[in-house]
């Protein structure tokens, strides 16, 4: 078991742009497994590369109950949006204990590559819809509490400035 470090808000890596993956090979593989590994670790539900400072088009995600259903999304993008949203209370391992209410399109369909290279869309609603988004804004820079106020992304900015600074 391989476990990476997740980058922890306001690090400003996290809002750098990742880039596509150019080939699925051995080395990518082995991202995804170690990506894999954190996130159980972490118990959370999705991780982008962003987010263990690798900046290239990779999400991992398990949205079971059982955790046994690890979906992974290389090069994804969004090729359809449902008209209807839906509010979530989302959270972060980026942004450890801190949730929120953000409200997205109810339901994505996704294109992307699987672990092997191979094409596949995926249509998905619920908290799988929620994961693909919030791990793809993670791919391009930006982190959930973007979508909030600025005097709540202060506060919670703060908070995570001592958080760190008392771990320290």
């Amino acid at each position: 078991m391989q476990k990476l470090t997740i980058l922890q808000y306001p690090d400003p890596r996290l809002h750098t742009v990742a880039k596509p993956v150019s080939v699925v090979d051995d080395r990518v593989r082995a991202l995804v497994a170690a990506m894999f590994d954190t996130m159980y670790e972490a118990n959370g539900v999705g991780l982008a590369a962003t987010q263990v400072d690798v900046h290239e088009r990779i999400i991992v995600m398990d949205t079971s109950e059982e955790r046994n259903r690890p979906l992974v999304l290389i090069n994804p993008e969004i090729v359809r949006r449902s008209e209807d949203s839906k509010e979530w209370e989302e959270g972060c391992l980026s942004v450890p204990g801190i949730y929120d209410t953000i409200t997205r399109p109810a339901s994505v369909r996704v294109r992307a590559l699987d672990a092997q290279g191979e094409v596949f869309e995926l249509d998905a609603d619920g908290l799988t819809a929620v994961c693909i988004q919030h791990e793809m804004d993670h791919l391009l820079g930006k982190v959930f509490v973007d979508y909030l106020s600025p005097l709540k992304r202060s506060r919670i900015k703060t908070k995570m400035l001592k958080r760190q600074r008392q771990a320290a």
